[in-house]
């Protein structure tokens, strides 16, 4: 089964989240748990969260992945702002366990000038207080386009995560890929996909691979930038989307959209994807 899906807004509720999956076609969707440039936001009540629970399973979808906000940062250089992180992502696994098989996806962070080795000290840190061994929800650790002091812009940082993380947690952690992200960090995940996911396996391991952000990008390689574009519409190219996800390595990963669209937008990529797929 071809698992393809795009951002959903949550504004509406959890349930309304996966009517509007269905309205575009979609299996699966991401959403952020929380306002993802603030610090507001409200626990869903449970009957709405086991109303798109019952939604989910009726209609076979895939996970739905949660992603974190852009204020989060696990390693900044401000106590009070690691702190804050710490108490809202431990929340929201907890919530998560209400949609059992969750995935939850985060930006490592921006070291600030604190340093790259500090810095992986800290998010591994952070996974090793706030995820436990029997949770359902699967934390994912998003490689990044390594602008500035983000962190995630190398393979090898997200290993060096990985390295400090607890062994009896290690189940619990994995990584998804943003092509968006690859590419502006260099690496040539549309052109030359097979050699991106050997160094991604030499490095990580490919059974750490839990989901994929689909994205084309308004910049060339290794531009250290992160602007996302439609698919087509960048120099990731359609070609390049189509080697991405009909790899045999990725064929059966979710694959989230996080393109600049509403949803009728992503209902037309949507449709493409599958007849790439067909």
């Amino acid at each position: 089964m071809f698992k393809a899906g795009c951002h959903i807004s949550v504004a509406g509720g959890y349930a309304a989240m996966g009517r509007d999956a269905l309205s575009v076609g979609a299996n699966t969707f991401q959403y952020f748990t929380r306002n993802p440039r603030g610090r507001g936001g409200k626990t869903p009540s449970p009957a709405d969260v086991a109303a798109l629970r019952q939604i989910m399973e009726e209609n076979g979808f895939a996970p739905a992945l949660a992603h974190a906000p852009y204020t989060y940062n696990p390693c900044s250089a401000d106590a009070e702002i690691r702190a804050y992180t710490r108490e809202a992502m431990a929340g929201e696994l907890r919530m998560l366990e209400q949609l059992p098989g969750s995935l939850y996806n985060f930006h490592p962070g921006c070291h600030v000038g604190k340093g790259t080795e500090a810095g992986i000290a800290m998010i591994a840190d952070l996974l090793n207080g706030i995820v436990t061994p029997h949770q359902s929800t699967t934390v994912l650790l998003e490689t990044m386009a390594g602008k500035g002091t983000e962190i995630g812009g190398r393979f090898e940082e997200i290993r060096a995560i990985l390295d400090q993380v607890k062994p009896e947690i290690q189940h619990k952690i994995g990584v998804c890929l943003d092509t968006c992200h690859l590419n502006d960090a260099g690496y040539d995940i549309a052109g030359d996909t097979d050699a991106v996911l050997a160094e991604f396996d030499r490095v990580i391991g490919l059974n750490r691979l839990h989901a994929v952000h689909l994205n084309d990008s308004k910049n060339p390689l290794g531009a250290r930038k992160d602007r996302h574009e439609k698919l087509g519409e960048g120099t990731l190219t359609l070609e390049g989307i189509r080697r991405i996800v009909c790899h045999p390595l990725l064929a059966d990963l979710p694959f989230y959209l996080e393109t600049p669209n509403e949803l009728d937008g992503y209902a037309a990529e949507l449709a493409l994807l599958k007849e790439m797929r067909a």
